[in-house]
């Protein structure tokens, strides 16, 4: 009656977890440029350019984006956004705020959260990253003795 029930949920079928924080832009740095590549990444300064990621992006509450379009596979704002954003899960908390259009899969927000601009609610978001991989150093060839 009350023995454990086992998990017939196949692996394959199960979500993937929730990817960590594994890069952090603190609080009093201003960076311009662009952030592009795989991993979670944690924005608690001011931070102006594009932003193509697969991974977590996590906007803090100390946190300013302003970019043209901001791609990844999550995004957390908890701080400003000024841009659109296209991303398969997207969360405003109740201190975030975003200026800009959002075309998503799965679209959240907590009271007090703010949000001008359309949302676009699709079955599927492809994000479009792709990312290069790792350097391999080059390996020179053998000159060769012609006959």
């Amino acid at each position: 009656m009350f023995r454990k029930r086992e998990d017939t949920t196949p692996l394959a079928s199960q979500p993937a977890p929730t990817e960590r924080v594994t890069s952090v832009l603190g609080t009093g740095i201003n960076w311009h440029g662009n952030l592009s590549g795989s991993g979670g990444v944690r924005i608690e300064g001011a931070f102006e350019g594009d932003i193509t990621l697969q991974g977590l992006l996590v906007v803090g509450e100390t946190g300013r984006v302003t970019c043209k379009h901001l791609q990844a596979n999550v995004v957390i704002v908890a701080g400003a956004v000024r841009g659109d954003i296209t991303a398969e899960k997207v969360e405003i908390r109740a201190t975030g705020r975003v200026w800009g259009d959002v075309v998503t899969a799965s679209f959240s927000t907590e009271e007090g959260a703010f949000l001008r601009g359309q949302i676009r609610m699709e079955d599927e978001v492809e994000v479009g990253v792709t990312v290069l991989p790792e350097e391999q150093p080059i390996q020179e060839e053998e000159p060769t003795e012609e006959d």
